[in-house]
């Protein structure tokens, strides 16, 4: 099964949609069966991350985006849980995940209306990176010992950057 489907079925345990950023010309591919996933298109390529954040909070039908890369198969639904959970209570704009005293970019939770506003400014002004977003929003940040602990091996964060990383 190709990374990105492990990925469209975590999030589909914990969303009602699934929404998938794509290049301009890139060929999407069929999804898991029974999963509302519908697709949109960076209008333009190499923009970067925040780039791709903003044409998938532009295409959103909901109030609140979970946000999480292609290449993250291993999402843990108890921490997705939980960080939907601390953007209903917390009122912030976005929700992260800290890990060694650093807010991690991946996943995050963002309110969609805000994070458009705000990433279209940080976009005009040349800022390209999901960090930049995490830092001029209202950010809640789960601290480390709590998302562990429902997240014991701090699965939710692996990514896979190079075919070597399958194996670990």
């Amino acid at each position: 099964m190709p990374l990105l489907h492990h990925v469209v079925l975590r999030l589909g345990e914990v969303c009602s949609e699934v929404l998938v950023v794509t290049a301009p010309n890139a060929l999407h591919r069929p999804m898991p069966i029974g999963l509302d996933v519908r697709f949109a298109r960076d209008p333009v390529e190499g923009e970067g991350p925040l780039a791709g954040l903003h044409s998938g909070l532009l295409a959103a039908r909901n109030d609140v985006a979970l946000v999480a890369a292609g290449d993250m198969p291993e999402l843990q639904t108890r921490v997705l849980i939980e960080m939907l959970r601390v953007a209903d209570e917390a009122g912030a704009d976005a929700v992260a995940l800290a890990e060694g005293g650093v807010t991690r970019p991946l996943p995050c939770i963002v309110r969609t209306t805000r994070g458009i506003d705000v990433a279209h400014a940080l976009l005009h002004d040349g800022r390209r990176a999901l960090r930049d977003l995490l830092d001029a929003l209202r950010t809640a940040v789960i601290e480390q010992e709590t998302w562990v602990a429902l997240d014991p091996g701090r699965r939710t964060l692996f990514d896979v950057d190079e075919p070597d990383d399958l194996a670990k």
